[in-house]
């Protein structure tokens, strides 16, 4: 499968992009800018000079008595006159304000706050994506993601790394407001390492090439070939076309498209009826598909032409459970995208491996002990990890002192911090409510692991920890206890405490103790 991988051609980001312009390395002819002129070099063959462009230097001052020994470059196009240096160098180094090619697009946040950015014809999802963690310091793990969000049909799907943001914002074919917001993803590429979980068994038939027989870690595998394909087949609900009920009819997805069944679970070539294809077709998630569309459940999704002009075209499906509608989705789009979609999940960890993050002096560091008179060298890997501890919980006492605001608190007054050291914590979310809380849990990754902290709406003086596990969303109690005078939180009826809620989480991440998966990944909000 790698080696497949490697022919296939991915478009750099938008930091590459910055850097060719920055370091003069690359063919400025592939940007659509009609300023920049390129300059071959006499003394390059015919052939290195269509391959390689050089960049002209100003020299701010010259020796006495010497001579510029070359003649002046001639202009290849005399009927443009050379822009000044400064003009240049504009051109270099902002790229997209000078081309007449860029447009100006808005992206939204969690909080439907707006950004506008000039931007190129040819940009991606992923190059919006890299360009919003760089501007906003957050932290790039590869699942921030760029969604189309039909806001009048309340419908919604991921923008794929590779797609180009400008065909999809045209393609819409219909006078709705469309937005683009910047939001996590955690599911978006989990289905690569978790297949099974993706697609029950009672889901998938694997067509007679293979015997019937595959493994687990061939199931992603068999839907990207293009000789073999999983078949996925299931009952599912239907909105009829110009009416308001739903029928329910048996479904198979094939490589060719998906179809239903005339005749109950029947798969006979007589029986079957073509009902969509991918190939011009994207799949979108329906938001609050009772209210809007009547759906019998809240699992609906919807098969959307790319040139749909109206939504009596919109093909509207609704599945009977979460894990369903997640299997039908997760095979469109690898039907739809294959290899591609395989080649953005990976891109990212292979450049990681080619420029590792940390440097030969981080590589290098050295655990010190400065109590005593002299240094020394702590080489017991334990002793190291216990005074990293100590070090750690040193620190979180001296900023819940500052936090206080009070010289030295005493033992009543140690609430305060404890209850202040959160608040700056990614994973905190404050007065959320429980519905606000689940809606955030679904839009960032539907799978194990995914958790937010927040108020209680029920009692002021206590937590909730919301986690998600086996596609359900769970709320925890967290509920301090008073201890001689000492705070402490609890969500096990004090069986394990902890002093502060950072002790927690952090616990949590480690061991699952009484909950039904570890915390993994946190919801997080952020303001363009």
């Amino acid at each position: 499968m790698n080696k497949t991988l490697d022919k296939i051609h991915t478009s750099g980001g938008l930091g590459q992009k910055a850097d060719i312009f920055q370091s003069g390395k690359g063919n400025v002819s592939v940007f659509p800018s009609p300023a920049i002129i390129p300059l071959e070099d006499p003394s390059l063959t015919p052939n290195a000079q269509r391959t390689r462009t050089k960049f002209c230097k100003g020299s701010r001052t010259i020796k006495e008595g010497e001579e510029s020994s070359s003649s002046p470059l001639p202009n290849p196009f005399p009927e443009i006159l050379p822009p000044t240096l400064s003009e240049s160098v504009s051109e270099f180094l902002l790229p997209w304000t000078k081309s007449s090619a860029n447009q100006v697009i808005k992206v939204y946040d969690e909080n439907n706050t707006s950004k506008a950015v000039e931007v190129p014809t040819d940009v991606t999802a992923r190059d919006i994506c890299q360009l919003f963690v760089m501007k906003n310091h957050c932290v790039d793990d590869h699942s921030w993601t760029l969604i189309d969000h039909l806001t009048q049909l309340g419908l919604e799907r991921i923008i794929e790394d590779h797609e180009y943001v400008m065909d999809v914002q045209s393609g819409s074919g219909m006078d709705t407001d469309c937005r683009l917001y910047f939001r996590k993803n955690y599911a978006k590429y989990e289905f690569f390492k978790k297949p099974l979980d993706f697609f029950p068994d009672h889901m998938v038939s694997i067509s007679t090439e293979t015997n019937g027989i595959v493994d687990s870690s061939e199931l992603i595998e068999t839907f990207l070939k293009s000789s073999t394909c999983p078949e996925i087949h299931g009952h599912l609900h239907v909105k009829e076309q110009s009416k308001k009920s739903w029928k329910k009819f048996y479904f198979v997805l094939r490589r060719s498209g998906l179809y239903f069944s005339t005749k109950g679970t029947s798969k006979e070539p007589r029986h079957l009826q073509f009902f969509a294809d991918f190939t011009d077709s994207d799949v979108y998630t329906v938001l609050s598909a009772k209210k809007m569309h009547g759906a019998p459940t809240e699992f609906a999704f919807c098969v959307k032409a790319t040139k749909c002009s109206s939504t009596r075209d919109l093909k509207l499906l609704c599945a009977d459970d979460e894990q369903t509608k997640t299997c039908w989705i997760t095979a469109m789009r690898l039907l739809k995208f294959g290899m591609q979609l395989y080649q953005n999940f990976i891109q990212p960890h292979q450049k990681q491996k080619a420029s590792p993050m940390r440097s030969i002096s981080e590589n290098s560091l050295v655990a010190m002990d400065f109590s005593g008179q002299k240094t020394r060298v702590i080489e017991n890997p334990s002793e190291a990890l216990s005074v990293a501890v100590e070090e750690g919980l040193s620190w979180r006492r001296k900023s819940c002192h500052r936090l206080s605001g009070h010289g030295s608190p005493s033992s009543t007054q140690s609430s305060v911090p404890n209850l202040a050291i959160h608040l700056a914590q990614p994973w905190f979310h404050g007065k959320l409510s429980r519905e606000e809380a689940q809606r955030l849990i679904i839009q960032q990754g539907f799978i194990d692991g995914v958790f937010l902290l927040r108020d209680s709406q029920s009692n002021p003086k206590t937590f909730v920890l919301s986690l998600c596990h086996m596609q359900k969303i769970k709320h925890f109690q967290i509920i301090p206890v008073d201890d001689e005078g000492e705070l402490y939180y609890t969500l096990d009826d004090g069986h394990t405490r902890f002093t502060d809620l950072i002790q927690l989480v952090e616990f949590y991440q480690l061991n699952r103790g009484t909950l039904p998966c570890r915390l993994k990944h946190h919801c997080i909000r952020i303001t363009l």
